[in-house]
């Protein structure tokens, strides 16, 4: 099992202490865990389809798509309000700039979004208000609202956010994955396309070059394409 060491507090899985080792590391009891996996495409796919079977589908994909295809930590996630995507014309923004008190490091940023993403966003939304046209007399009054809800609570912590993803990850039977696990895949998979340095760094919200790499796996994939250069 691997808990993320993203949440800013710990979650208390299996009411088990967590301590987080300044090596980027994480420990469960004495027990020492490893960085959330990258996920394959063909995992993500698996992860959407058994998402796609449950309730709160529109949602649970948006979150997850997110930290995937947005590079996202799961605390800007959570951080994130409607009128961070949505304009007040119905359409979802190209960019979401996101203030200092909304990521880690109080570090204001920039996340650009695909428009694959700017869709999905589009269809939840769509879902959420129940209307195929998101009008800015529907969505004038939500503009400061989080862009996910719960059930019981208005929007998502921090903290719970990473536990609805560990269960999400969990039940879809994929172990080793987290919170985190969106964001190290998106950079992964970007290094694997030549994507430069500096633009992942910029993606990712990261001040440092070390920083980015330590989230970028290598794959058999990449050695595989590395070697067939020569």
């Amino acid at each position: 099992m691997h808990i993320d060491k993203s949440c800013p507090k710990q979650v208390g899985i299996l009411n088990t202490r967590i301590q987080t080792t300044s090596n980027d590391k994480h420990w469960l009891g004495d027990k020492q865990m490893g960085q959330a996996r990258t996920l394959t495409e063909k995992e993500l796919k698996l992860l959407l389809l058994y998402i796609n079977t449950r309730k709160h589908s529109a949602r649970n994909r948006a979150m997850v798509l997110m930290t995937f295809w947005g590079g996202m930590r799961i605390g800007e996630v959570a951080a994130t309000k409607i009128g961070d995507v949505l304009a007040l014309d119905g359409t979802i923004k190209t960019e979401i700039r996101l203030t200092a008190a909304q990521t880690k490091g109080k570090h204001a940023r920039t996340v650009i979004l695909a428009d694959k993403l700017r869709k999905e966003l589009l269809t939840y939304l769509q879902v959420r208000f129940s209307t195929k046209q998101l009008t800015a007399a529907v969505c004038a009054d939500y503009m400061d609202k989080p862009l996910f809800n719960t059930q019981k609570r208005e929007g998502f912590t921090a903290n719970t956010a990473c536990y609805h993803f560990f269960m999400l990850y969990k039940a879809a039977g994929l172990d080793g994955a987290s919170s985190h696990s969106g964001r190290r895949s998106f950079l992964t998979l970007l290094s694997s396309k030549s994507v430069p340095l500096k633009v992942l760094m910029e993606l990712a919200g990261h001040r440092q070059a070390q920083t980015t790499m330590r989230y970028v796996s290598v794959t058999t994939d990449m050695k595989k394409a590395a070697v067939e250069l020569i």
